[in-house]
């Protein structure tokens, strides 16, 4: 597996693989309606093109053949020396194998290299992802619910884990 750094001209891979994962990441949290808006609202190529000149970073898991995942972080987060992991996922039928372990592991290196005093992301209170970042060390600091437009909202754990 290889990690490598994505240009701006390569976020329509991550938009692939986010349309790919999400119906079985969410299918079962958030309405159909609200999975294909947030979506269109996170993945587009304009929104995703956004993010990237915003400052996250974004990084690709590779095998030998092709993407499995990914991940976006941002570095001082809200001026908070912290780094934030934005997005990370990789493909369900690569789940079980220590990839997602992978992408944070690189966080982790990447967040220490850059002085950073923690990492931190939100997950859906729902979602069984989160049991997956309490074993690698991440603890709830709070909760949150954040409109994201269309009567939505997303209803999130924070969880951090120092570096």
């Amino acid at each position: 597996m290889n990690i490598v750094p994505l240009q701006k001209e390569q976020l329509s891979i991550v938009a692939e693989l986010a349309y790919e994962i999400w119906p079985t990441a969410y299918g079962e949290i958030l309405s159909p309606e609200q999975l294909q808006y947030m979506l269109a609202q996170f993945y587009s190529l304009e929104a995703l093109e956004t993010q990237f000149q915003n400052g996250q970073h974004f990084l690709l898991l590779k095998d030998a053949e092709r993407a499995v995942g990914f991940l976006s972080y941002e570095l001082n987060c809200y001026h908070s020396q912290k780094l934030k992991i934005h997005k990370i996922y990789v493909l369900p039928t690569e789940q079980g194998k220590g990839l997602g372990k992978l992408l944070i592991d690189k966080a982790i290196e990447i967040a220490i290299a850059q002085n950073q005093k923690a990492i931190f992301l939100n997950v859906n209170k729902y979602n069984k992802a989160r049991f997956f970042y309490e074993k690698l060390g991440f603890t709830i600091v709070k909760d949150e619910v954040i409109e994201i437009g269309n009567g939505y909202v997303m209803d999130d754990y924070v969880m951090e884990s120092a570096v």
